[in-house]
């Protein structure tokens, strides 16, 4: 009796060690894949802010939390399992939905464009702060910023996927889960860890003029100056985020669509690797997705016309 519960406890001390390797390799799976997302992961922090942008103070967070909340059911509810099934059954479909997806980043992006260029009739000031204040108008940007997260959420699971299945760093765990088990659990670390790294720098971004103003009335000198330098500097960063999450949108779409393709631009100029090549690459599918989003806003801005005629 007491050797079987000495083998017994033996098993059990076998099973917790099994268990917690099996973990590390998760943990470790899940972030050499969110690293290699780390490009979309920069596009989608310099993204959202812009859809913050006007709200009066009492409402970033509010606003933050919602889209934040919008992001975890993207990455943990649509996207992780659709990924999953498509990765056992369709996996030759994943590439062609991304480009769809892509195409739609395009045609954000452009639209933006096209609204900074083309004239637009003028607000009364009254009328813009009733605007930036209603329940409605509100609920439109959340659904907005959900929306262009749910493209960016994807294209961050499926390089955070692919890595996962190709690297073969979760091949080794057995025991009664199926690898896809696996898969999926490394899949939410990645979801769980970017989603609150991203939307935590993005609250951190949008409230530091009132951390600033904070700054500002201590009686400590350099604090003041520091308090100071924020509320000034906040407004230009919210604008430098805001045309930086324009030009995000368009690069990540027409990279998307041109690697679909199985094309890298930089390669064309003989560059494979390092700064240069990235700049490279970046600038060329930046061109690509403004080319592709341009024709998707004509279409949508011209065919609405034709019908009226």
């Amino acid at each position: 009796m007491p050797s079987g519960l000495a083998a017994l406890l033996d098993d059990i001390a076998t099973i917790a060690k099994v268990a917690a390797a099996s973990v590390d390799d998760v943990a470790a799976a899940a972030g050499k894949a969110g690293s290699k997302a780390a490009g979309v992961v920069i596009d989608d922090t310099a993204v959202t802010p812009q859809y913050v942008t006007g709200f009066t103070p009492d409402r970033e967070l509010p606003i933050i939390w919602r889209i934040a909340k919008g992001s975890f059911f993207n990455k943990l509810v649509i996207i992780l399992p659709v990924a999953l099934l498509l990765s056992l059954f369709l996996p030759w479909a994943i590439t062609p939905i991304l480009m769809l997806g892509g195409a739609y980043l395009c045609f954000e992006g452009a639209e933006k464009v096209w609204e900074k260029l083309v004239p637009h009739e003028e607000e009364s000031l009254v009328e813009e702060l009733a605007e930036l204040t209603s329940a409605e108008h509100e609920q439109n940007m959340v659904k907005g910023a959900v929306r262009t997260d749910f493209i960016l959420s994807a294209e961050i699971m499926a390089i955070a996927l692919s890595d996962i299945t190709q690297g073969g760093a979760l091949s080794k765990l057995g025991g009664s889960f199926h690898p896809v088990v696996w898969q999926g659990i490394a899949l939410a670390f990645v979801a769980i860890a970017i989603t609150v790294a991203v939307y935590g720098v993005v609250g951190v971004i949008v409230k530091m003029d009132d951390i600033g103003l904070h700054m500002a009335q201590r009686e400590n000198g350099g604090s003041q100056a520091i308090g100071r330098g924020l509320v000034k500097g906040m407004p230009k960063l919210l604008a430098a985020l805001s045309t930086i999450g324009t030009a995000a949108m368009l690069w990540v779409g027409g990279q998307i669509i041109v690697h679909g393709f199985g094309v890298h631009p930089a390669e064309f100029f003989g560059l494979h690797e390092g700064a240069l090549a990235w700049i490279a690459d970046a600038a060329l599918c930046g061109v690509v997705g403004l080319a592709i989003g341009a024709v998707i806003v004509l279409a949508h801005h011209m065919l609405p016309k034709r019908k009226a005629h």
